[in-house]
């Protein structure tokens, strides 16, 4: 029998916690659905680094969360309007961490506007919120992603990513989490030799959304919203038993977005 390299295995003294002995870093972790994936991440035994911008206590309350759980936790601030800070925030994880198994990319800057409403200001703004930072950061902690040799990088997208159809709700969004799937898929196949994974986790209508429609039983086949924590089993999963996944997109969002015939702006 030949060796197989890059074989991770999740055997180990304690399976209730897979991710023992890992280190991530969730990016806009202090609130809503990336408060919930960097708990979750803790409660499978992974050291957290807590990304915010400027709720910083917000942050520390979710270190000390954490700490609670036999884990270790640590806040760093970076504004991801500015790559150049997204850049530093990855050095300062080689500096005072000096290990990373995962990156969760979750900051995303939503705006709803048409096309060409956004000002050229608000359109950058976007871009490197949800693509030029998540790259610098990236780009800035693959010393240690290498090091790993079980790495992972899950960025998170939008359900309907991969259809590639006209979404003047949201078209700036669209196009950056479009990019950012491609950047998951050319990630996958460059480094998958070095041991590292790439994949996105798409969600729909969360009830913890800013757009959360009225009617929501009309327009998602499981009739209901889904919850941030759907959102953190997809990616544990991915962790944890999904270990020859790499480069693919997964929308966990009830089938939202399944019908083409309907226009979005009556979703």
């Amino acid at each position: 029998m030949t060796d197989q390299p890059n074989m991770p295995t999740n055997d180990g003294p304690n399976t209730d916690k897979p991710l023992t002995g890992q280190t991530a870093l969730v990016t806009g972790a202090a609130l809503r659905t990336g408060r919930c994936i960097a708990l979750s991440l803790a409660q499978s035994g992974a050291d957290l680094v807590i990304h915010y911008n400027q709720n910083e206590t917000a942050a520390q309350e979710l270190a000390t969360e954490i700490k609670s759980l036999g884990v270790q936790a640590t806040c760093m601030s970076a504004d991801f309007s500015d790559p150049g800070a997204a850049q530093a925030l990855g050095e300062r994880v080689i500096e005072q961490i000096g290990k990373l198994d995962i990156i969760v990319n979750n900051v995303g800057v939503y705006p709803v506007s048409g096309t060409l409403e956004l000002s050229l200001e608000q359109f950058q703004h976007t871009l490197c919120a949800n693509l030029t930072s998540p790259y610098a950061l990236i780009r800035s902690c693959l010393p240690l992603l290498l090091k790993s040799q079980n790495a992972n990088i899950i960025n998170i997208g939008y359900a309907g990513t991969e259809l590639l159809a006209a979404n003047s709700y949201a078209s700036t969004y669209q196009i950056t989490k479009t990019a950012l799937l491609l950047l998951t898929k050319n990630l996958a196949q460059e480094f998958g030799k070095s041991g590292i994974r790439a994949n996105m986790v798409s969600p729909g209508q969360l009830d913890n959304s800013v757009d959360l429609p009225d009617n929501i039983e009309q327009i998602i086949p499981l009739e209901r919203p889904g919850m941030p924590q759907e959102i953190a089993d997809t990616i544990l999963f991915l962790l944890t038993k999904g270990t020859y996944i790499s480069g693919i997109n997964i929308d966990v969002a009830g089938g939202y977005k399944l019908g083409l015939a309907r226009k979005y702006q009556d979703q």
